[in-house]
């Protein structure tokens, strides 16, 4: 008997030793394949906004008709010159000048080879042109570059064309004059315009893959290591994240490259912040049951099946309710916002795969000396020692179990749990407060919550997006300053030939309009510039480029289109208005929509979600009520932040979009973990005294998580972007708002007042477990 009874351990422990080999085993082959894509997910970005607006917005529509006027679409890359003290350029200058412009077409592209463009005049579809400004104090080089293949990916780090030209022209202007640039020369050169502002964007962007991921690992590692103290955990817990983001990259790399999703800029930061914090949380929230079950039981692994059960059910329901809030995304008219929804459900499953199965298989590596990862503050066991995987857990006449560390007094204001201190002090006190707990700090959260109408989030121009100076802005300070009416992107009206000289003088009377010409067949000088020829006329219509007296990039120039709109369809009905401003101002029209029609969708399922999991509607309607009311209160402290302190110009309406579904679904994951555990131990104690031994018992392990979420979002603010930064900003603010103030108060304070009614309809909620003992007079 006592040999078949070894024999079936041995075979027990080989089988429980292979699938921890192999499960660890499938997760490196994912980080070495996975690895790969994350690197090369920056060759899959769209960050065009005209690829993300739908077919139906105007300036779709425009775009598309315009096209038929030209023979190739071109991107212009201008380089803009003014002397050094301000004065006029001289005749030795304005030749530097064109000697410049001559040498352009030879500028070499780095990294290119074969049969793909190898200088800058390869990917041109015009010899550059010399513009000087009529006050005589700059010179403007206008460089045609082909559009379609500006956009193809060259050379072997698969670098777009336009980033490429750029760079070339840049360095040819820092080049000596004798090698054709303008170093020496007294001039002061830029490269802006469309291909400019394209190039600084992809450049901001590039720290995503490498900067950005190394900061928010960084910062986790060291909370980490202050909440273990341990030399070994932390580091499981990381390559746990690391090895989610792997998977997360080698999907969405695929989707992306075969244009199953759009993949752009901000969804690949928020993808790698998103999954590393999402992974740590459900790592802390095993971790921290598994440490509580080996206090229990000598063995490893019958510890490690009690905390996955006891974890599966809120990690699961926290996944969920995120995943499903994000794909309320799937909803927006902006195929970018779409896009981040499904890339975020890939990422948080990723998360929740990598948490529940390479994380136990790593903590379970040394079998029966697998406590040693938390050296050297070791979990013994102490308390029932049975390692049966489900032998009952005996219980005494009050609820507590027997050889549980922690235990309760005799009343529901005060709690003691063994190596909880300090949370156990904080339940006592919200225990004995309640009512003035939740009304002073609802009180609170609304007062802050007050200022969201400050938040000016109805857009922001290209120029304004850059944290740093850039080169395309300044750039584009010096084309405004000395170029009146030359624009890199005119807006585009296209209108019945019938009704041409209607829309010019609509378009010439608008506000904020400068010009506003007929297109012919003759080129023009410079983008935005008259050209000589008759009007040029396509299936009956003509095309107008229209400029404004703002930079085509900056909002000002959004509300002149605005108006141009308007004028111009009170003439030529049946007129479109496309061009890069028009194409910003349906971006932001879309994405007021997307708030209007996203944000109750995600309240309605999330809500929905809390009812199912909690089985209470009552519980749920606070619960939802809470964090919303603690999303209003981070919006509005940040809006004062921002408007004041901060000094930025306004923000892009899908800022408020996104932190509100990330805040939400994200704060409500706080809740449920402290709410799962507070029905766990109602069912036992009854709700009052369930909350605060909830309270007590998750108090570290939830602050943790929500430490280590807030420091990754954080790490956003190292990509020196308006809208990554109001984004980390808002929700990195919004997460400690939750965990600290939320979670640890509100909430606590609400169920602990209203009792087992906050069940209801359940029958926990019309209290058919036992019954709570008396309140105490010193309890209200």
């Amino acid at each position: 008997m006592l040999s078949n009874r070894a024999r079936g351990n041995r075979g027990r422990g080989l089988l429980r030793g292979l699938v921890i080999l192999a499960a660890i085993g499938v997760w490196l082959a994912i980080g070495a394949f996975g690895g790969q894509a994350q690197g090369s997910l920056s060759s899959v970005q769209t960050n065009d906004d005209a690829a993300f607006l739908p077919a139906s917005a105007e300036s779709t529509q425009a775009a598309a008709l315009a096209e038929e006027f030209t023979d190739s679409e071109t991107l212009p890359a201008l380089v803009v010159a003014e002397t050094s003290d301000g004065s006029e350029l001289t005749k030795e200058q304005l030749a530097d000048v064109q000697a410049f412009a001559d040498s352009i077409a030879d500028a070499p592209l780095e990294g290119t080879s074969g049969d793909e463009p190898r200088t800058v005049g390869d990917l041109s579809i015009a010899d550059p042109v010399v513009v000087p400004s009529e006050d005589g104090q700059a010179a403007l080089v206008v460089v045609s570059l082909d559009a379609a293949q500006a956009s193809e990916d060259l050379g072997a780090d698969e670098t777009s064309g336009s980033e490429l030209a750029v760079a070339a022209l840049r360095a040819l202007v820092a080049a000596d004059a004798s090698d054709g640039g303008l170093a020496g020369t007294g001039l002061d050169a830029w490269v802006t315009g469309p291909a400019g502002f394209v190039a600084d964007l992809v450049s901001a962007f590039g720290a995503i893959d490498t900067v950005l991921l190394l900061v928010a690992l960084g910062a986790v590692l060291v909370i980490l290591a202050l909440v273990y103290r341990s030399p070994f955990l932390p580091f499981v817990v990381i390559l746990t994240a690391v090895l989610a983001l792997c998977l997360a990259g080698l999907a969405v790399y695929h989707l992306a490259a075969n244009d199953v999703l759009t993949l752009n800029g901000q969804s690949q930061g928020i993808l790698s912040i998103l999954v590393v914090g999402a992974s740590v949380d459900y790592a802390l929230l095993l971790v921290a049951r598994y440490r509580e079950e080996l206090r229990a039981t000598s063995s490893p692994y019958t510890a490690m099946r009690r905390a996955v059960r006891a974890s599966i059910e809120p990690i699961a329901a926290s996944a969920g309710t995120v995943i499903v809030g994000l794909l309320c995304l799937l909803l927006s008219d902006l195929s970018s916002n779409r896009s981040l929804g499904p890339v975020a459900a890939i990422g948080i499953v990723a998360a929740f795969l990598s948490a529940t199965t390479l994380l136990p298989a790593m903590l379970l590596v040394g079998g029966r000396r697998a406590r040693w990862v938390f050296w050297p503050r070791v979990p013994h066991a102490i308390g029932r020692h049975s390692d049966a995987p489900d032998a009952p857990e005996p219980v005494d006449p009050t609820g507590v179990t027997v050889g549980d560390p922690g235990g309760y007094t005799a009343d529901d204001t005060h709690v003691e749990v063994a190596g909880h201190g300090v949370w156990s002090r904080v339940a006592g006190f919200v225990g004995r407060h309640d009512r003035v707990v939740w009304v002073v700090t609802a009180v609170v959260l609304a007062a802050g919550a007050a200022f969201v109408p400050t938040l000016d989030a109805n857009g922001t121009g290209d120029s304004e997006v850059f944290l740093t100076q850039v080169d395309s802005v300044d750039g584009e300070e010096v084309l405004t300053r000395h170029f009146e009416g030359v624009s890199a992107q005119p807006a585009i009206v296209i209108a019945p030939e019938a009704d041409a000289d209607a829309v010019v003088e609509a378009a010439e009377g608008s506000d904020g309009i400068t010009a506003a010409t007929v297109v012919t067949d003759q080129p023009a000088t410079a983008p935005g510039m008259p050209a000589e020829g008759d009007p040029l006329v396509v299936d009956g219509q003509v095309r107008v480029d229209v400029t404004t007296e703002a930079p085509s990039d900056s909002q000002a120039a959004v509300e002149a289109v605005a108006d141009l709109r308007t004028a111009v369809h009170d003439v030529s009905p049946d007129a479109l208005v496309g061009g890069a401003a028009a194409e910003r101002l349906d971006t932001q029209l879309a994405g007021q929509h997307d708030l209007r029609v996203i944000v109750p969708v995600v309240l309605a399922v999330i809500l929905l979600i809390l009812v199912l999991l909690l089985r209470s509607v009552l519980a749920a309607v606070l619960l939802m009520a809470a964090n919303v009311l603690s999303f209003g209160f981070a919006l509005g402290v940040s809006a004062v932040v921002f408007n004041h302190v901060l000094d930025f110009p306004g923000a892009d309406p899908a800022v408020p979009l996104y932190a509100f579904c990330f805040l939400v679904a994200l704060g409500v994951d706080y809740s449920i973990f402290l709410m799962t555990r507070v029905r766990e131990e109602s069912l036992r104690v009854g709700t009052r005294r369930g909350v605060l031994r909830g309270l007590a018992v998750t108090g570290s392990v939830i602050t943790s998580a929500g430490v280590v979420l807030a420091a990754t979002f954080a790490a956003l603010g190292v990509i020196p972007l308006l809208f990554l930064a109001q984004l980390a900003v808002i929700v990195a603010f919004g997460v400690l708002v939750d965990t600290l103030v939320v979670r640890s108060l509100l909430v606590p304070a609400l169920v602990h007042d209203v009792g087992d009614r906050v069940w209801w309809p359940s029958r926990l909620g019309r209290g058919t477990r036992a019954p709570e003992r008396a309140v105490t007079p010193s309890s209200r």
